[in-house]
């Protein structure tokens, strides 16, 4: 299997806070990583500095074998990695079809398992909004909105940051739906999600972060049944 994300001893800082000591993380192809850990602990930040935009990093990013520590974001997007970011980065001036479209684009490998038709299928609601503009649209409805576009870039990877988050519950359970149509559609995946009970469930292997450290990673089930686990997230 091989690797789409090989980051080994990342730093990071913001100006002369220093976050990330010495973090590693691999991704494989068609895998489901959980990232754990409590608010301010670096999990956020792990995921923008392996994106680049975090300017004050230091250790090795390899994305597909190549080596890219010192790649912008938009390098990195073009390698087939999405981004839904927490607070979805919809346009809220553009209509929902403007909005879609507007990522759209074949895959490096030829995948094309996500189209237009496949997104509005698999939402909807976007379909019944499909005229809106993005600011028209409930939370709820622009979180389908951002993942459906990071699926229209027929990404590798798709990177999935606090995708419930203050979402009513019928609409957290579609987003966890749709959560498993990605996984089986053999996209790898990185979700931070604060319920850490549904993160171990659909993941095949997890990290957890305290203070910028890497304190437990493994199997996702082998870590749901660690006793030390509620003591890092403070449960």
């Amino acid at each position: 299997m091989s690797h789409i994300i090989e980051a080994t001893n990342l730093h990071a800082w913001y100006g002369s806070s220093h976050i990330l000591h010495g973090i590693d993380l691999q991704i494989s192809r068609g895998e489901t990583i959980g990232l754990l850990g409590r608010n301010g602990m670096g999990k956020s930040t792990l995921i923008r500095t392996v994106l680049g935009h975090v300017k004050q990093r230091d250790g090795q990013i390899r994305l597909f074998g190549q080596d890219k520590s010192k790649a912008k974001p938009h390098e990195i997007a073009r390698l087939g990695v999405a981004y839904v970011p927490e607070g979805r980065g919809v346009f809220p001036n553009l209509t929902v079809h403007e909005n879609l479209v507007m990522a759209a684009r074949p895959s490096a490998t030829g995948r094309n398992d996500w189209s237009y038709d496949k997104v509005l299928q698999t939402f909807p609601r976007l379909k019944e909004r499909i005229s809106n503009l993005g600011g028209q649209l409930s939370g709820g409805e622009q979180q389908m909105l951002s993942i459906g576009r990071a699926l229209m870039t027929h990404p590798e990877l798709i990177i999935l940051d606090e995708a419930t988050e203050g979402l009513a519950p019928l609409i957290v359970e579609e987003i966890w739906r749709v959560i498993g149509e990605i996984r089986a559609s053999g996209i790898a995946t990185l979700i931070v999600d604060r319920n850490y009970h549904k993160v171990l469930a659909n993941s095949d292997r997890a990290l957890v972060l305290q203070k910028g450290l890497s304190v437990m990673q493994g199997e996702a089930a082998a870590i749901a049944n660690d006793p030390k686990l509620a003591s890092y997230l403070g449960v």
